[in-house]
């Protein structure tokens, strides 16, 4: 597998370790266990995780799934990713390797698709790409056949171009930066493609608030949204039910229908949630809503039409 050939769509499995502080609900382990295995069964092939989302639980929970389904199915991708011990100041290449180790015991000796390096814009950038760096390690996971793919997942949008300007990942994650109510990563997006560099667009729904109800008092970002976010929302939601189609359909679509974005990375909760991203990719969005949520957001819908 190559980084171009990502499944379209891949499940975002943070909340399947009961991350309660960051999404305001939790998901108990058997709950989280029949997502994955309901999810191995679905169109969507592919699940994205990390060393520590919940301290590693979303990963051991993952990793029973797989083992209850008898292992991964040939056509299904995983991806994970190398992050520093918490509270540590620093993430060095041993760290790496030992996050890559952990990884791959709670996932059962599962092969990576692609192995990311989580969110390195919190250190300082000489030493994540100097000798015996993190960067190095992530080089070395690849050339040694571990992994796929390589990658790297943040949020900064400056230092993610950095780290594509080294010329070493085939992969690279932005979240929360491309979506109706944000795209920030436009330009982003644009220079990774021209550097080779395939892009994965993760949290469309931009953390909630593009697929709960108004009522459910959704975070925009992981914070309470303000009320310029809340108006402009409301107006695209009033939008898409004058011409009967879901918000969470317009909001994932506008990163799906995105010809320059490799993958979509949605967050999921239970077995329904899968059902509904499955559903939600595949309802017709018609022009004239293309044409309306331009006009709302202030963006040019044209590569949406084809």
């Amino acid at each position: 597998m190559t980084a171009r050939v990502l499944p379209p769509l891949c499940v975002g499995a943070s909340p399947l370790g009961g991350m309660a502080q960051t999404y305001g609900y939790d998901v108990d382990e058997s709950t989280a266990i029949r997502t994955v295995r309901h999810l191995l069964e679905s169109p969507v092939r592919s699940i994205d995780t990390s060393n520590q989302y919940s301290g590693g639980e979303s990963e051991r929970r993952i990793g029973r799934a797989l083992a209850d389904a008898g292992g991964v199915p040939d056509d299904f991708v995983i991806a994970t990713k190398a992050d520093p011990l918490p509270g540590d100041g620093g993430f060095s290449g041993d760290r790496v390797h030992r996050s890559f180790q952990e990884s791959t015991e709670r996932l059962g000796g599962a092969r990576f698709g692609v192995y990311y390096l989580h969110d390195p814009e919190w250190f300082d950038f000489d030493t994540m790409v100097g000798p015996n760096s993190a960067v190095e390690a992530m080089v070395s996971l690849k050339r040694d056949g571990l992994v796929d793919a390589i990658g790297v997942a943040g949020g900064d949008l400056d230092e993610m171009r950095r780290y594509v300007d080294l010329g070493v990942f085939d992969v690279l994650l932005n979240h929360n930066r491309y979506t109706l109510l944000d795209r920030s990563a436009d330009s982003l997006i644009d220079h990774a493609i021209e550097s080779g560099v395939a892009f994965v667009n993760a949290a469309p729904y931009a953390s909630g608030i593009l697929a709960r109800p108004a009522a459910a008092r959704p975070t925009y970002q992981y914070r309470p949204p303000s009320p310029e976010i809340v108006a402009t929302t409301a107006r695209l939601r009033e939008a898409c039910a004058r011409h009967g189609v879901p918000l969470p359909a317009v909001a994932l679509q506008f990163s799906t229908r995105d010809p320059r974005i490799t993958s979509t990375v949605v967050g999921v909760s239970a077995p329904q949630r899968v059902d509904e991203l499955v559903e939600n990719a595949g309802i017709d969005v018609p022009a004239a809503l293309w044409h309306e949520v331009g006009d709302i957001i202030g963006a040019d819908a044209s590569h949406l039409l084809t």
